[in-house]
């Protein structure tokens, strides 16, 4: 890993977050699925602006069903035309269940159309609550925009209603119970073809086997002679990313028994000065990963061990390659990035899954897209990324979160990484020292191989079973 490579993350990051507002939505289906006969959903839709700077949907989920339904089950669709190369920025504005209790995640359709390639997806945290017969979850004030705020069209956009000025049932709006589509018609070809299935059940048919990388990260130490032997190599040179000034200090990433199991810690430290900043990092040395499967369970910490809270704190799993020139064409790199206190532009806690075909460093000019949700990420997460020769996607907890375009595949190899950083320390001006932990589980990659998040499971739990845990059979890139 170069240091320019990871320093303009920074940069990146402050482009990609230039936000602040929202909005919200809700639907429901004339006819209903076997599998949520019980529960019917309407989604009402108003556009609040039809201005070139930003879509305004304004939402509201009706229960027109005759029981009560977790809102942490629902999750509304809006379709849209993408601009050419464009990301996006979701935003809440107000909403009567509180913005806090909303998610905005940007997602791609597998099969696109003339009025339709992305979608926001709205959802709710648990703190919304549940929705009773005949209630609604009051306005959604949504709205979204492009990263670097140019112009949209909204003209070609699948679920606009350029005359809906007021709230009426929407069916160019979806919406899903527990992943059982109940309200409004999506665009064509992307209609469900079958009820999902729990992602914590078994998969019916074996996970694949092929060439792989596993570790558990049973390891007495950063010094232990096995994590080399191992291919790691934990980072102690100085640079970016994060505060200038900060040392990256392998002593801190460390190894503990949880129960039978081995956890590696991550540990990030400060006391309010560059010179009293420690970040940690941990990478494979080859960079011999590309299509296939990625896997890691990881611990994402809000709050620090002791001391005062609020540092803009990024905790990471990636992939990546160095970039040989600005714009190279054959640079990537996927991320999954929690930034627990914000950050980046960012108010309060956001999970990013980003993936990068090129940027300049100067002028800045990046190229990539990426996929958000504003909500705690506290607690163990399982984060899997697959890459094949037509998209990558990015699943958390066994559900997916973001699929971005195959302009974004990689054309080289790839290292591993794990890291924990501060932004800066303007979240946090205290000169108490305080300390972050990051925990990973295991890491598991698949070359070549597409695999779900429930045979990844399948596969983890295989190598447990059999007391495997190293394995790497994943040949040098040629």
């Amino acid at each position: 890993m170069n240091d320019p490579t990871r320093t303009r993350n920074l940069r990146i990051r402050a482009a990609l977050a230039v936000a602040a507002v929202t909005g919200l939505g809700a639907t429901a289906l004339t006819a209903l699925p076997a599998a949520a006969a019980g529960e019917a959903l309407t989604v009402q839709y108003r556009q609040s602006s039809t201005g070139g700077d930003q879509v305004e949907p304004w939402l509201k989920v009706v229960n027109t069903g005759a029981s009560s339904v977790p809102l942490s089950q629902v999750k509304v669709r809006y379709y849209f035309k993408a601009d050419a190369g464009a990301s996006y920025t979701y935003a809440c504005s107000w909403a009567v269940k509180g913005c806090a209790n909303l998610t905005g995640t940007f997602g791609t359709l597998a099969h696109p159309t003339a009025t339709a390639d992305r979608y926001l997806e709205v959802g709710f945290t648990a703190g919304a609550g549940s929705l009773a017969p005949g209630a609604d979850t009051g306005d959604m004030q949504l709205r979204f925009h492009r990263s670097n705020w140019q112009s949209l069209n909204q003209s070609d956009d699948y679920s606009f209603g350029p005359a809906q000025t007021t709230y009426a049932n929407w069916s160019k709006v979806t919406a899903t119970v527990g992943g059982v589509q109940v309200w409004g018609t999506a665009p064509v070809g992307n209609e469900p073809t079958s009820t999902p299935t729990d992602p914590t059940t078994p998969p019916t048919t074996p996970p694949p086997t092929g060439a792989a990388l596993f570790d558990d990260f049973d390891y007495t130490g950063h010094t232990d002679p096995a994590l080399v032997a191992h291919g790691w190599s934990v980072r102690s040179t100085s640079g970016g990313p994060g505060v200038p000034g900060a040392t990256w200090a392998p002593e801190n990433v460390t190894f503990a028994k949880d129960g039978t199991n081995s956890i590696m810690n991550l540990r990030t430290s400060t006391a309010g000065t560059g010179e009293s900043t420690r970040h940690t990092e941990i990478l494979t040395r080859a960079s011999k990963f590309k299509n296939g499967t990625y896997a890691a369970r990881v611990r994402f910490s809000d709050a620090p061990l002791s001391g005062p809270d609020g540092d803009h704190l990024v905790q990471t799993f990636f992939t990546i390659n160095d970039l040989k020139a600005p714009m190279a064409d054959d640079y990537a790199e996927y991320d999954f990035e929690y930034l627990p206190n914000g950050g980046w532009g960012e108010p309060a806690n956001i999970l990013y899954t980003t993936s990068w075909e090129t940027y300049r460093p100067d002028p800045w000019e990046a190229v990539n897209q990426h996929s958000e949700s504003r909500t705690s990420h506290d607690g163990w997460h399982d984060l899997v990324l697959t890459i094949d020769d037509s998209a990558i996607v990015y699943y958390v907890d066994g559900r997916e979160f973001g699929r971005h375009d195959a302009r974004y595949l990689p054309e080289r190899p790839m290292s591993i990484n794990f890291n924990q950083w501060l932004i800066d320390l303007a979240g946090q001006t205290s000169t108490a020292p305080r300390a972050y932990d990051q925990k990973v589980d295991y890491v598991l990659y698949i070359k070549d191989q597409v695999l779900t998040p429930a045979q990844v499971a399948a596969k983890v739990g295989a190598y447990r079973s059999a007391g495997t845990t190293f394995e790497d059979g994943v040949p040098a890139a040629q």
